[in-house]
């Protein structure tokens, strides 16, 4: 009877081992094993792309991602992005989105820059003017005009604000921050401050002064108190002066005065 009992109590133990080693397996097979994530693949620049460099392949490279963390507005195809022009700066390793990039038509890639409805208009600078080399495509200037009146007094305003720099002499991108002597640049404005800035440069001469990128603060100018016009006030008339009489008596001479 005990040998019995034994033995079954045996056999029960064998089979709830073998129970719970079958499951242990079990649930080491599924919990090693990777759920299936759905990716998308999605354009990232390779390489650092500067303000207005037109892009290449060698720019660009591809990544697979979730598709749940794909941001909208991001390029699935490395042929989609070729050819456009960076209107911003973009760092190595980041994802490539539309709105950073424009269209290259037929013409130069500076004119791929001009925003819509705006113009290109290029002044001559020297080291003075051209912020001592250090302005680069993507800076923002205000611009200063300076004139003589009647050849004596000297004004200065500021008659352009928060202008787009597009391009230093003929390039459109730097991607060094070194001061560089510079002959022309060129600005991004609207056909009035075109025409604003053309007159300026005829009547006097400009300066440009370097912004800020995170200034987006308008001034206003504070005139000066205008003096209070001098009041010319009449002197009053001179009080009449009395006439004085000269009186002769034989060899004495007296003075009289009239009195009023």
């Amino acid at each position: 009877m005990a040998n019995r009992r034994a033995i079954t109590m045996i056999s029960l133990s064998l089979l709830m081992g073998g129970a719970a080693a079958w499951m242990a397996g079990n649930w080491v097979q599924h919990a090693g094993r990777a759920e299936e994530v759905e990716t998308v693949t999605v354009v990232a620049a390779d390489i650092a792309i500067p303000f207005g460099t037109k892009v290449a392949t060698r720019h660009l490279k591809t990544l697979s991602m979730p598709v749940e963390f794909v941001p909208p507005g991001s390029f699935t195809n490395i042929e989609e992005v070729v050819d456009r022009v960076a209107v911003q700066p973009i760092v190595a390793g980041e994802i490539l989105m539309h709105g950073r990039f424009t269209e290259s038509e037929d013409g130069s890639t500076l004119a791929a820059l001009v925003s819509e409805k705006m113009r290109a208009v290029t002044v001559r600078v020297d080291d003075v003017i051209g912020v001592a080399g250090f302005l680069l495509p993507g800076n923002r200037v205000d611009v200063l005009a300076a004139r003589r009146e009647d050849g004596r007094r000297a004004t200065a305003e500021t008659i352009l604000r928060d202008v787009k720099v597009l391009a230093v002499d003929q390039t459109a991108a730097s991607e060094k921050n070194e001061p560089v002597i510079v002959r022309a640049v060129t600005l991004e404005v609207n056909p009035t401050q075109a025409e604003i800035l053309v007159k300026s440069k005829e009547e006097g001469s400009i300066q440009l002064t370097l912004r800020n990128p995170l200034d987006d603060e308008v001034y206003v100018a504070i005139e000066a108190p205008k003096p209070e016009p001098v009041r010319h006030v009449a002197a009053p008339p001179p009080a009449p002066r009395p006439r004085a009489i000269t009186v002769i008596r034989g060899t004495d001479v007296s003075t009289v005065k009239e009195q009023s």
